[in-house]
């Protein structure tokens, strides 16, 4: 019986590929472009396609040494190059260093007379010039409508894209020509992305009033590749492709612990903390704590020397150094010694998409041991439930595949259980809850170990203590102690004071067991 994959059997090479160096998409695109073929790039205007093109050749040139040429058909090479100055490319420059050939053709509607006879032979030849000046791997086409604008046969049209592919592919040359979207179809003239090997499709949509731009590979010849919708951004330092993090649960786990920063609580979690590379949640009201039990696991994780990533989407970062002051806990100096990254901005600035790619980014340039988000509740401001629940958990699979111990602080209501942690709390692994206790005119703060996975946790409900010295947990019978005074009302006295004769009481109570139980042994 016939195999279906004849190609492996018979000894058939795999298709090459040239890395593209951008960040996301050699990994979608399962090593990058196809080699010594033609990649359409297409999408509406400011959606990314010149920057895709010029990356892949500035990147090539630089980190995998393979010179690069770029033909325009709209834009001059100094037009170019001012604009991607702002993002680190100089074109000048690798042009000097006989890495890049910069080329401009003018292209005239009316000075084109279209015959039977007409051909590309000159952009051949100007093309084959170009390539000898810098031995040049690939090459760049920017844009294809400039180029064939003066056609209006559509015969002649036909042929001669035709002819242009052919004539890169049998040179060998690994080309991007970018396209503009036609109207039903993927290019204006609905022939291209037939005759090339890989078609790019980019997207720049606004959904309530934020911008989301988005990658689709359509079509590549010969190979898997990811065919999902990917955000990807356009920063400083270039373009970022997000792509989907593996969904198959195949991460490696540790049973090395991370203490948590307050004694106590350690105590309530086999006196170890939490496991390290594992995913924490702490809930509550507004005011019950979440920020200061999430600073306090940010320090502890600085005194042994791992560097911490702190991502916030409510407070700005001088605000919240200054708050944690208050404790004991000083940011700045961790800051100053390089082991926490605090960043700071407003849910609403991207969509959730993109505060994924930017939480990447920052992962990948820091390499933390930690990250805290705080809170992810701000999140749904800017989307759906929906979504939100969709980027945790696409970022939690991320941090586990890298180890890094994630702490996130969700708001919900006064003695509620909010429904966006409700939605995620299979993605947690240990849940710590803050609750309220109003007990004869005060309120006092409580915490609780919900869930932990993998440790016999205490279910003790125990008071929190916010000291200038940071956090305390009060005896599980302190709260009880507070309930006994409100049915027998005592002159005020402070929290610190209850808890001290709490602790009084429970040594005396078991002091006096110990003296029963020797007796009994009498």
């Amino acid at each position: 019986m016939a195999h279906r994959n004849t190609s492996a059997h018979h000894g058939i090479p795999a298709l090459e590929k040239a890395a593209t160096g951008i960040t996301g998409l050699d990994q979608i695109s399962g090593g990058g472009l196809p080699r010594g073929r033609t990649t359409i790039v297409c999408g509406g205007p400011g959606c990314g396609k010149t920057m895709l093109g010029l990356e892949f050749l500035v990147r090539g040139a630089i980190e995998f040494n393979e010179p690069g040429v770029l033909v325009a058909f709209e834009e001059t090479p100094e037009e170019m190059a001012r604009n991607v100055a702002s993002l680190g490319f100089d074109l000048r420059d690798l042009a000097d260093r006989k890495k890049l050939y910069l080329d401009y053709v003018y292209v005239e509607r009316s000075e084109i007379q279209e015959t039977g006879e007409y051909d590309l032979e000159g952009l051949f030849i100007r093309l084959q010039h170009a390539v000898d000046q810098v031995g040049a791997k690939r090459v760049m086409l920017d844009t294809l409508e400039a180029l064939f604008s003066g056609f209006s046969n559509p015969g002649i049209l036909r042929a001669e894209i035709r002819r242009l592919f052919r004539w890169l592919k049998e040179k060998g040359l690994t080309t991007i020509v970018t396209a503009e979207k036609g109207e039903g179809t993927l290019t204006r003239h609905g022939l291209e992305e037939y005759v090339s090997d890989c078609v790019i499709l980019l997207d720049h949509r606004i959904t309530e009033q934020i911008s989301t731009r988005r990658m689709r590979i359509v079509k590549y010849r010969g190979t898997k590749h990811g065919a999902d919708e990917y955000p990807f951004l356009i920063d400083e330092h270039g373009m970022s492709v997000l792509p989907v993090t593996s969904m198959e649960l195949q991460h490696k786990v540790s049973n090395q612990r991370v203490p948590t920063g307050i004694a106590d609580l350690d105590d309530m979690l086999e006196r170890k903390g939490y496991f390290r590379g594992s995913s924490i949640l702490i809930s509550g009201a507004a005011g019950s704590g979440k920020t200061i039990l999430a600073a306090t696991f940010a320090e502890a994780a600085c005194r042994r020397g791992e560097r911490c990533l702190y991502i916030g989407f409510e407070e700005s970062m001088n605000q919240i150094a200054r708050n944690m002051k208050a404790i004991g806990i000083n940011f700045e100096s961790w800051v100053k010694k390089g082991l926490l990254v605090h960043r700071a901005w407003r849910p609403t600035q991207y969509g959730v998409e993109m505060h994924l790619l930017r939480i990447h980014k920052l992962i990948e340039k820091f390499k933390p041991d930690n990250i805290i988000i705080d809170p992810i509740t701000n999140l749904i401001t800017a989307s759906t439930e929906k979504d939100v629940h969709s980027m945790l958990m696409r970022l939690m699979d991320f941090l586990k595949e890298n180890a890094v111990t994630s702490l996130f602080t969700s708001l919900s209501n006064v003695g509620e259980i909010a429904e966006s942690e409700v939605g995620i709390s299979s993605l947690i692994d240990s849940w710590i809850s803050l609750r309220y206790a109003e007990i004869f005119g005060k309120r006092h703060r409580g915490l609780f170990v919900l869930k932990s996975r993998g440790m016999a946790h205490s279910t003790q409900l125990r008071e929190m203590i916010i000291t200038s010295k940071g956090i305390k947990l009060g005896p599980a019978d302190a709260l009880l102690a507070y309930r006994d005074r409100e049915r027998d009302p005592q002159p005020d006295i402070d929290s610190a004071s209850v808890t001290e004769k709490v602790r009084t009481k429970s040594v005396r109570h078991g002091s006096s067991s110990k003296i029963r139980s020797a007796r009994g042994a009498r």
